[in-house]
């Protein structure tokens, strides 16, 4: 028994001597992993900027199957900020410096442990280079527990490369898997809606859309406003020899609401209208194929475009719903003339074959009307 107690007692000394070691040792730590991800850099940089895709390869969360989200209402570029929590982690993530296309600053804090975050984004044979390295100090408790997993810069090393793997698998799969089809002529019934309007070049649409759609559900969801229907985008010009757009995103209402001058929020009515209906399944990416093949369809079907009618994309199933692009569902809606059919011609009673008669001349349709 004796000796016994002389182990026990030797562990525990060892372990208070580890213990003390490791506390005094610097917190400091550099981590930096880089890998080709299959998909332009334009794709990846997107992907990488919105808070809300992390779910989607993010390998630390993966493994808290605890892990819930919360997210400001913005999520994209400089100022966008994501919070997590769960019985065992929490922390929050902040981006301060966006360059398009080329790198992303970030400011993470994760269970006591800060750090910088940084992306980079280079072309390269075969995709994009993406490069993810954090910078940061360590409190007590961290430099302890990570000692005994093999130290910090092992666990992120490992968590950064898989995270890697995850997002050039997501991204192949789910960014090359889409479906378009054109409806047909449908009509689009009358509402009510609130708005909010913006002007830019026509490269910053896209991501303008992201911006404003996130601010609309949470202005509905704090004002406590029911929606009658999915969010969606009125395209009021699209200018593309001069570059220039201006766009409307609405959430549809049940009846008027009225809204301050102040407020950069409009209400709005919608105008019923006869449209051609395409859907596309999948990321946003497919979108302009999606409408390239609506403006075919128009053509090959002899239909007319009704200019003074809104140009419309619904937005069904987006991330808020399922985090899986390839899953997203947007309806477009091109305004279109009724299509006039031609009448059909008027049936002769024949007489009996004993009496023979003299048919009536040929009757001519009417051309169409446009």
């Amino acid at each position: 028994m004796r000796i016994l107690k002389y182990i026990l007692l030797l562990i525990l000394l060892a372990l208070v001597g580890i213990t003390v070691y490791v506390a005094t040792q610097k917190g400091d730590f550099e981590v930096s992993k880089s890998s080709v991800i299959k998909t332009p850099r334009t794709t990846v940089f997107d992907y990488i900027n919105d808070f809300k895709n992390w779910e989607t390869f993010g390998s630390w969360i993966k493994k808290d199957s605890e892990l819930k989200f919360n997210y400001n209402s913005k999520t994209i570029g400089a100022g966008a900020k994501s919070f997590w929590k769960s019985s065992a982690n929490e922390g929050d993530i902040k981006t301060y410096f966006v360059k398009e296309n080329d790198s992303i600053a970030q400011k993470v804090n994760f269970n006591g442990t800060t750090a910088l975050l940084s992306w980079t984004f280079k072309d390269t044979i075969g995709g994009t280079k993406v490069t993810v390295h954090s910078k940061g100090k360590m409190d007590i408790l961290t430099k302890i527990t990570t000692f005994f997993k093999g130290g910090i810069n092992s666990i992120l090393g490992d968590t950064y490369e898989k995270s890697l793997r995850n997002l050039d698998k997501t991204l192949n799969y789910e960014m090359k898997t889409y479906s378009i089809k054109v409806n047909g002529i449908v009509q689009r019934s009358s509402g009510f809606c609130l708005k909010q309007t913006v002007s830019c070049h026509i490269k910053n649409v896209s991501k303008n859309i992201k911006i404003l759609m996130s601010r609309m559900v949470r202005f509905s969801t704090k004002n406590k406003i029911v929606l009658a229907g999915k969010p969606f985008v009125l395209y009021n010009r699209y200018d593309i020899p001069n570059d220039f757009a201006t766009i409307s995103v609405c959430i549809p209402v049940r009846q008027k609401i009225f809204i301050s001058p102040e407020s950069d929020v409009a209400s709005g009515e919608i105008i019923a209208f006869t449209c051609l209906k395409t859907t596309l399944v999948g990321d946003y990416s497919h979108t302009k194929e999606a409408w390239s093949k609506a403006q075919k369809y128009i053509v090959d079907n002899g239909l007319k475009q009704n200019f003074a009618g809104n140009y419309t994309e619904v937005y069904v199933k987006t991330i808020d719903d399922v985090k899986q692009p390839s899953k997203w569902i947007t309806e477009i809606y091109i305004p279109v003339f009724p299509k006039v059919e031609a009448p059909k011609p008027l049936l002769v009673n024949a007489p009996p074959k004993t009496q023979p008669v003299e048919l009536p001349p040929t009757i001519v349709t009417p051309t169409e009307t446009p």
